[in-house]
């Protein structure tokens, strides 16, 4: 007679957090995760094999599992765990789909994490990701890790690799994030249309020299070597055509104090990194009178780098 795997916990909420992806230089290879904004989402573990999945928030996302990032990541998990299971998972987002800051992932690796809590941490933190990419898949139509890694994982992740699956997590500085995000959509598969499919030898060799710094920067703890190696000359002069006022915020706020910064992921939302409270939230008027002037609306964020990922709200 085969026994019934007991399950600790049928129901459990989450805080799933925005992230950056890149970080500048790190194109589809660096992520980080912050502290607000946030979604939150439920997840009920159910006898029978269906994803049910609502939606609370405005967006007007599908809720068809096999059309909404959620239920392509947990039919991956489901279908590598067996067995009869499945959830019902209602999600409320405030991380606006199309602002650069991992609203995809969110709901692609909140919901890997939320289930697999519900099944005993039946997964590693590898296999969440790979199933969460699932999710990415879907909307953007690449399999990439950089913000699911560091929404899993916390802190500052490093993609070495995809195909394998090759993560490592950084030591995240102390350091504030003021993130701005023009209340314009750019959708991630449309700024991949328009990057360069060849890179002059010249300007990868700066690339990687920067990548190489701001990683260093991060593991030594080096404040200065970090804004020196905040450097993009590939990714970021293709993509910035597609945000008004980028090139006067970054130049602003790094005349305020900041250490440097750019788009955040494929944007339209921009970050920059600040030693201190006190110069972000300078930075963050320094974003607020831009966009004023320019006329877009407009949301800021002046918080922190999340060292732990997805977090639970309550469970029973």
């Amino acid at each position: 007679m085969v026994q019934k795997k007991i399950f600790i916990m049928k129901k459990i909420k989450i805080a799933v957090p925005a992230t950056v992806a890149n970080l500048v230089c790190g194109f589809d290879i660096l992520g980080m995760a912050l502290n607000d904004p946030y979604d939150t989402m439920e997840l009920e573990l159910i006898d029978e094999p269906t994803i049910n999945i609502k939606h609370t928030d405005d967006y007007g996302l599908p809720e068809a599992a096999e059309q909404n990032v959620s239920g392509v990541a947990l039919q991956a998990l489901i279908e590598d765990y067996g067995g009869s299971i499945g959830f019902n998972v209602t999600v409320h987002k405030t991380i606006k789909p199309g602002s650069g800051l991992g609203s995809s992932a969110a709901g692609s690796a909140g919901a890997v994490v939320a289930a697999n809590y519900l099944l005993n941490d039946h997964f590693s933190k590898e296999d969440l990701v790979r199933y969460a990419m699932n999710g990415e898949k879907l909307a953007t139509g690449v399999k990439h890790a950089d913000n699911v890694a560091p929404c899993i994982y916390g802190g500052i992740t490093l993609v070495r690799s995809v195909f394998p699956l090759d993560i490592i997590s950084l030591a995240a500085p102390d350091l504030f994030v003021t993130v701005v995000h023009p209340q314009i959509e750019v959708k991630t598969a449309d700024a991949r249309q328009i990057l360069r499919k060849e890179v002059q030898l010249k300007n990868a060799i700066k690339q990687w020299g920067n990548i190489a710094g701001l990683v260093a920067g991060i593991l030594k703890n080096d404040i200065p070597l970090i804004g020196r190696s905040l450097e993009d000359v590939i990714i970021e002069p293709v993509r910035s055509i597609l945000i008004p006022g980028f090139g006067v915020v970054k130049q602003m706020s790094k005349e305020a104090g900041a250490l440097g910064g750019g788009i955040s992921g494929s944007g339209p939302s921009i970050f920059m990194l600040s030693e201190n409270e006190t110069i972000a939230k300078a930075v963050e008027q320094v974003m607020t009178d831009v966009y004023t002037a320019i006329g877009i609306e407009f949301k800021t964020y002046v918080t922190t780098i999340n060292p732990q990922g997805v977090k639970i709200l309550s469970s029973e």
